[in-house]
Formats: structure tokens, sequence, C-alpha cells
């Protein structure tokens, strides 16, 4: 019998002070589950299908600018509010029949621009463009392309690699609607983290 003679023992305060402990902790795990599931569904369920997500560069094509194996961030919000403009480093889903790859380019041209490319240099409407981040190593030799007018909801797209590149040359002007997003940021390998 306790001491208030009730038939159960008074438990000490150090007992008192275990039990507490051990629900903290149990609520603790608890909270971090939860957390971890708001998250997990944050990420995969808002964030990756409408916002950002994370692609691996596949090949040499976009060397220098991107290598084989850069893991770099799409923003794929922007193009809700602003059509994509030369220059623009996107990802859109192949065009090509049969084909689930996702690809990454620069944007050459939009919708209504005329685009040649002659002797490694690009001409958008008539007009020689300034591209600095070409790949100077690997000089571009392919056969004259173009004139070709960009038509109404597309793009062209070339690699930075333009000497080893399968883009819209090969496989024509890419719709809009194809674009996931725009690669802004490197961020694999550490060497290699910064702006797309």
């Amino acid at each position: 019998m306790d001491e208030a003679g009730y038939g159960e023992p008074i438990k000490s305060r150090r007992e008192l002070r275990r039990e507490r402990e051990k629900k903290k902790r149990k609520s603790g795990i608890l909270e971090f589950l939860v957390i971890m599931l708001v998250a997990f569904v944050l990420v995969f369920g808002l964030i990756r299908p409408f916002v950002v997500e994370a692609f691996r560069i596949p090949s040499a094509s976009m060397v220098p600018t991107l290598k084989v194996g850069d893991r770099v961030l799409a923003n794929k919000f922007i193009y809700r509010f602003t059509e994509p403009a030369r220059g623009d480093v996107v990802l859109f889903d192949s065009v090509e029949e049969g084909s689930e790859d996702t690809l990454i380019k620069r944007v050459a041209g939009v919708e209504g621009d005329e685009i040649r490319v002659q002797g490694g240099t690009l001409f958008v409407n008539g007009e020689t463009q300034d591209e600095p981040y070409l790949n100077q190593y690997i000089p571009d030799r392919s056969t004259p392309y173009g004139p070709e007018t960009v038509p109404k909801d597309h793009v062209f797209v070339l690699g930075d690699n333009r000497g080893n590149s399968g883009d819209s040359r090969v496989f024509g002007p890419v719709p809009v609607e194809n674009i996931k997003g725009e690669g802004f940021l490197v961020f694999w390998p550490p060497t290699h983290i910064g702006p797309v």
C-alpha cells in the first residue's frame, strides 16, 4: 500500500520524469514523420510537377556550357507567364516519333524568325549572332541550313556544341507545348555549380 492508503504505489519524481521524456520522444518521432510526409507531398506533388525539377545531362551537345553528367535545375513555372526567348536554355520533350527523351538546347529563334546556319555561323533574320558560349574546340562543319522561318508556337533550338549536336537542324522546330522548363542552375558536380 502507498503512503496515502489507496493501494497504488506512488511514483518517484525520477519515474515521472522518465515517462514524460518517453512521451516527448514518441511525439517528436511522430512530428518528424508528419513533417517528412508533408515535405514528400510538397516536393513530389507540387514542386516537382509544377515549379522546379532536376535533370541529368546525357550528352555532349551543350558543351562547354553543360557537361555530360551535370545535374541541372529547370524552372517549370516561368513559361506559364512568358514566352521562351532567344538565348534561353530549355528542356523539352523530344519531337522525334517514339522517343520519350527530355532534351536540353539553347533557343536560337522564336516564332517568325528566319534561321540560317552557314559555315558555322548562325543568322537570325539575316543578322549574324554573337554566340560566346559555343564550343570553339569542335567547329561546326555541318552542311548549310536554311533559311527557314520558325512557325507559330514553335522555337528553333541549337546545341552549344554546334559541331556535335542533333538539334532543330535535324528534327525541326520544337512546339512550345513540348518545353518543360528553363535550365537555370547546375547543382552537381560541386566543381561546376553555377548558373546556366
